[in-house]
């Protein structure tokens, strides 16, 4: 089982995503923010569910998708760690990974 970490970005990216939608439907909003988190949490039992980003060359890098949103994570030893939530129409761009300490 993986622990899950959802980075800084990841989450004021879903949130950003969340206030555009509350402004039309605070509902759909709360059930997007709702999946979002569901989803992610299957990763636990199933880390490798995602598929392959296509704009990293990272295997351990890989998305989800919901909708027309991109959840994006990495693999790492012992866990995973989101690293945004994204429209699919929006350009990705992938800060380099850093090692960790």
């Amino acid at each position: 089982m993986a622990k899950i970490k959802w980075s800084k970005d990841s989450i004021e990216d879903l949130k950003e995503i969340c206030r555009f939608i509350a402004l039309d439907s605070p509902y759909y909003a709360t059930l997007l923010s709702e999946r979002v988190f569901e989803m992610v949490e299957h990763l636990e039992l199933f880390p490798e569910m995602g598929r392959g980003v296509p704009e990293s060359d990272a295997p351990n890098v890989r998305e989800l998708i919901y909708k027309s949103y991109r959840i994006i994570y990495q693999i790492k030893e012992g866990y995973l760690e989101t690293i945004t939530v994204i429209h699919g129409s929006r350009l990705l761009k992938l800060k380099p990974s850093r090692t960790d300490n």
